[in-house]
C-alpha cells in the first residue's frame, strides 16, 4: 500500500486579492514559512516520508524544502507538477480578467472543462501531465509514504482523477495553502482525508 500526501504550497503574495499566478516564480509569505514549518510538524508527528516530489517554482521548493527538514530528505522537482499556464492572464487581478474577458472568465468558472485560458493551458491538458507524472512517481515508489507539495489547480485534477470524477468538478475540491490531502493508492486510490488544515490555526 502507498500513501500519497497531496500538499499545496504556503501562502504567496496573490491569492487575497487573487491574482492569476501560474507559472510566475513567487517566493512565500513569512505566514507561508510559518504554515510549511507547521506542517512539517504535523507530518512528522503522523507519517514517515520516504519521499518528497515537488514543483519546481520556489515557493513548492521552499514549501517542500521545509518538510523535508524532519525526515533529511530532499524535495525533488518534477516539472509535470507545475502550475496550470494562465497565458494572457498571468499576473492579473482575477477582477481585471472579469472585466477584459467577461465571457471566458464566467466560463473559466463554470464549464473549466470546456475552455482553454487565453494563450494558456486547458486543464485537460494539466490532467495529462500530472497524472502522467503521478505514474511516474508511483511505479518509482511502491509501498512507500509519498509527499507531492504543488499546486491548487493540480491537486484539483488530481483529485478529480483518484475519486473517478470528471474534470466538470475542478472547482469541487478548493485546496488552501499548506492544507495536506491524504490518499492511499493500492489498485485504486482511497481518499483518507481532503484538505486537512487543523494544523495550521496558530499560523
Amino acid at each position: 500500500m502507498t500513501t500519497l500526501l497531496l500538499i499545496r504550497h504556503g501562502e504567496v503574495e496573490g491569492i487575497q486579492p487573487p491574482t492569476f499566478r501560474g507559472r510566475l516564480d513567487l517566493a512565500l509569505t513569512a505566514k507561508g514559512q510559518r504554515q510549511a514549518e507547521l506542517t512539517r510538524d504535523y507530518l512528522a508527528a503522523h507519517w514517515k516520508l520516504d519521499t518528497i516530489y515537488c514543483s519546481p517554482l520556489s515557493r513548492c521548493m521552499r514549501t517542500a524544502h521545509t518538510l523535508a527538514e524532519a525526515y533529511q530528505l530532499q524535495g525533488r522537482p518534477h516539472p509535470g507538477l507545475l502550475d496550470i499556464d494562465y497565458g494572457s492572464w498571468s499576473s492579473l487581478p482575477v477582477s481585471d480578467v472579469e472585466q477584459r474577458w467577461p465571457r471566458e472568465a464566467r466560463l473559466w468558472k463554470v464549464a473549466p472543462h470546456r475552455f482553454r485560458i487565453p494563450g494558456g493551458e486547458s486543464i485537460q491538458e494539466v490532467a495529462a501531465r500530472t497524472t502522467d507524472a503521478l505514474a511516474t512517481i508511483l511505479q518509482a515508489h511502491p509501498d512507500e509514504n509519498i509527499a507531492l507539495v504543488t499546486h491548487d489547480s493540480v491537486i484539483r485534477v488530481l483529485l478529480c482523477h483518484a475519486a473517478g470524477l470528471p474534470l466538470s468538478s475542478y472547482w469541487l475540491f478548493q485546496p488552501s495553502p499548506c492544507g495536506v490531502h491524504v490518499l492511499e493508492v493500492d489498485e485504486g486510490f482511497t481518499i483518507q482525508a481532503v484538505n486537512n488544515t487543523q494544523h495550521l490555526l496558530n499560523a
